[in-house]
């Protein structure tokens, strides 16, 4: 029993700790944000792949990676309405 509350409280301290791990009342749209977000600091935190991008759009290594930060504000769209319960 005591293994399976260690286990569980180490899953809160690292949800706590990295946004990226979500919890359980993450939506499924902020979830897609998430790994959106990762994906595009990846694409620009390797250089490589940041001149295979910019290669393949025909754009310079700035105007991508401009193209990924202005990307990174809303990757997926604006949030969906919440239905408010009353």
């Amino acid at each position: 029993m005591t293994d399976r509350y260690n286990i569980h409280s180490q899953l809160e301290h690292l949800q706590s700790k990295y946004i990226g791990t979500g919890h359980a009342d993450t939506s499924k749209w902020e979830w897609l944000v998430n790994q959106h977000r990762d994906s595009y600091c990846s694409y620009m935190g390797h250089f490589d792949l940041l001149n295979y991008f910019a290669v393949t759009e025909n754009e310079s290594k700035a105007r991508v990676r401009f193209n990924l930060m202005e990307k990174m504000l809303q990757p997926c769209g604006p949030p969906a309405d919440k239905p408010e319960d009353a």
